[in-house]
């Protein structure tokens, strides 16, 4: 009897010794899961509406409600609407020299900071590029060092506007010109608008050179204006 009672007692012991790491493994992955960072959302989308033809862009061919569509360059006939192969898209190729648009959200400003991040879906002709722009709450106008530019067809591409460094941007008398060096630091927490630039003139219609920028989503925190005035 005794003899039973000490193999009980040793058997326990070993089940209590081998299934303890196993508690004890759980809690940081437990731990860890509370403490995962929540996906930065969607601040905004803009589709632009389907039309016939290519026409000047004006806001109402805005989709969204709550975006306000700003346009920067020589004229307000710089940047057309139109569709192709059903895909409706802002054309640039008769912008007359370097150009930006941008969208502006009525009741928020953008916080980009952390991982925010912009998803468009864009094509180019010739040498053209497509960068992001941001202007900033205080009036700054800053242009990114990320690129897209792609000829065949169509692409969705995406990027964190943390990995992007920027150049300051000259936005008086009609112009887009970059100014400066890469700045070293930029406070992304209120952005007022943002869109994209091309900055080599427009060869007008056919396959010379242009800009295609059909849909974009921007990923960000919304910071309300009216709170952020105060």
């Amino acid at each position: 009897m005794k003899r039973l009672i000490c193999i009980m007692i040793l058997l326990g012991t070993i089940v209590s010794v081998t299934t303890a790491p196993r508690v004890f493994a759980q809690e940081p992955a437990t731990a860890q899961a509370r403490q995962a960072p929540q996906p930065i959302p969607l601040f905004f989308k803009e589709t632009w509406k389907n039309i016939p033809g290519n026409v000047p862009l004006t806001q109402d061919f805005v989709v969204n409600p709550n975006l306000q569509v700003q346009m920067y360059g020589t004229g307000k006939e710089d940047f057309n609407i139109t569709a192709e192969g059903n895909v409706p898209h802002i054309w640039t190729g008769l912008c007359a020299s370097s150009c930006a648009l941008t969208l502006k959200h009525k009741e928020s400003y953008a916080d980009l900071t952390g991982k925010a991040k912009i998803k468009w879906f864009t094509k180019t002709s010739g040498f053209h590029e497509i960068r992001p722009v941001v202007k900033l709450s205080d009036g700054t106008w800053l242009i990114g060092d990320h690129v897209d530019a792609y000829v065949y067809d169509y692409h969705e591409s995406e990027f964190f506007l943390a990995e992007v460094r920027w150049l300051k941007l000259d936005m008086t008398a009609n112009k887009v010109n970059t100014k400066g060096t890469l700045l070293d630091k930029v406070d992304l927490s209120k952005i007022d608008e943002i869109g994209f630039a091309d900055l080599t003139p427009g060869s007008g219609h056919g396959l010379g050179g242009f800009s295609d920028v059909a849909w974009i989503e921007v990923y960000g925190k919304p910071v309300n204006r009216a709170a952020a005035a105060k």
